[in-house]
């Protein structure tokens, strides 16, 4: 296993749990704003009012998109190791 073999592992990696993990930090992103600024528009600061609708929209999000995400881990995790004899030389 050389340097080019490891370095391709970790961008693989890299990219997949960017894929995986993108969507969601994106919709907790996108509520979390939308909640500041309905905060700002009515100068109420409240912690939990920002914390609830951030869980709900990412537990949604995880329901709806939680096939694919786990294909993705799915595909990544078979090429790991269908390819483990190659990693061994």
């Amino acid at each position: 296993m050389n340097e080019s073999v490891v370095i391709g592992l970790a961008r693989e990696a890299l990219w997949t749990s960017l894929i995986v993990g993108g969507p969601i930090m994106g919709i907790a992103l996108v509520v979390g704003i939308v909640i500041s600024v309905i905060q700002a528009v009515t100068q109420v600061n409240e912690m939990t009012l920002t914390f609830v609708p951030k869980l709900v929209a990412v537990f949604v999000g995880m329901l709806i998109m939680g096939p694919w995400m786990m294909e993705a881990m799915i595909s990544f995790s078979t090429g790991i190791f269908g390819n483990m004899a190659m990693y061994g030389r």
